[in-house]
């Protein structure tokens, strides 16, 4: 498919937009892992730390457009490409996640973006007040330990490469690398937490990314375990300024 300038540029920003989110993650990560922060170490947390930032308004609405662009791009791969059932699946979760975050962003950028974490534990309490809701929360639990899973059959296997144009340095495939072990990784930390809670019936247990890392803190070498997170985040920031400049379209 040929497509326009514009569309193009759209899809650049995006990308560019989506290794800003993880650099501000990794940034926060590492606070959290040697002292405080007072932002959540998440998607969430990361938007809203832009937000603070001078021009963070115009910077959110920027953030936005562009994860909105990434969902048309994924929307029209899902429509006109020439993709297997994997792909097709993985189009559309990446095509959800980034329109959450473009809504989140949009959503801050107005001022009515609310804390994530505490939506999730709210949200999985009451699932859980009904009787399958327990069952319920073990299989999301289950569908997230998944998902990172696959990231990290996608790091270790190099099959995000297929995202890419051809000739693209060897340096910028192993930034990738550690980018999506650092994500599949902490996925599966998030899907435990929701299965453990539902398991132990205890809903603050469950929680996401910034849960996650706050869990991984608080492990024997927890700040050092958090600092490797948080370079294997920043890694993905960077692998995704590269992918702007090289995504196959």
């Amino acid at each position: 498919m040929r497509h326009s300038q514009s569309y193009g540029v759209g899809i650049t920003v995006g990308l560019i937009a989506y290794g800003v989110i993880h650099l501000l993650i990794a940034w926060i990560a590492l606070q959290l892992a040697w002292g405080q922060s007072s932002q959540e170490a998440s998607q969430q947390g990361a938007l809203q730390e832009l937000a603070s930032k001078p021009l963070g308004g115009v910077l959110l609405w920027i953030v936005a457009i562009g994860l909105f662009a990434l969902v048309i791009w994924r929307g029209l791969e899902l429509a006109y490409g020439d993709l297997d059932l994997e792909k097709k699946v993985s189009a559309a979760g990446r095509g959800i996640v980034y329109l959450v975050l473009g809504i989140s962003a949009v959503k801050i950028a107005v001022g009515s973006g609310s804390s994530g974490s505490g939506g999730q534990k709210s949200l999985t309490a009451k699932v859980m007040a009904h009787g399958p809701g327990r069952v319920l929360i073990v299989v999301v639990g289950l569908v997230i330990i998944g998902i990172g899973v696959y990231q990290i059959y996608k790091a270790i296997t190099k099959k995000f490469t297929e995202d890419l144009t051809a000739g693209v340095p060897d340096g910028t495939i192993l930034v990738g690398q550690i980018g999506y072990a650092a994500k599949g990784t902490a996925l599966i930390v998030v899907g435990v937490l929701f299965g453990w809670a539902a398991i132990d019936y205890d809903p603050q247990k469950a929680g996401g990314l910034d849960t996650a890392l706050h869990t991984v803190k608080e492990q024997p070498f927890g700040s050092v375990l958090l600092t490797i997170l948080a370079v294997g985040f920043a890694a993905f920031g960077v692998y995704a300024f590269i992918w702007s400049r090289n995504a196959r379209r």
